[in-house]
């Protein structure tokens, strides 16, 4: 599954923070890093339509609601498969609990 270099972002950035929700504030952070970032309006859009993308593929939860137009976000949760896939970004190898025995 192909993700965009924002959708990684986030992923990265859930997995990275120390608190289970990660802010609307820290996403937008993503695009202080880039020459020619897009206008602040358009962000809102951008980042709405990735988390979509990420919900739907069932990756990452969030703390808003909907209406009938649009999703309001404030934070962003990772589900279960939502922190393997950022485990996988990173190159990590998960352990498997072998129990030994004696």
């Amino acid at each position: 599954m192909p993700l965009s270099s924002l959708q990684k972002y986030i992923l990265l950035q859930g997995l990275a923070s120390k608190k289970r929700a990660v802010s609307k504030a820290v996403l937008n952070q993503f695009y202080h890093r880039q020459a020619r970032p897009p206008q602040p309006k358009d962000r809102e859009g951008i980042i709405t339509k990735s988390v979509e993308r990420l919900i739907n593929r069932g990756l990452v939860k969030i703390l808003g609601f909907k209406t009938a137009e649009k999703w309001f976000i404030k934070e962003v949760i990772l589900t279960s498969l939502g922190k393997k896939a950022a485990r996988q970004l990173l190159g990590r190898q998960e352990k498997l609990p072998l129990k030994l025995k004696k």
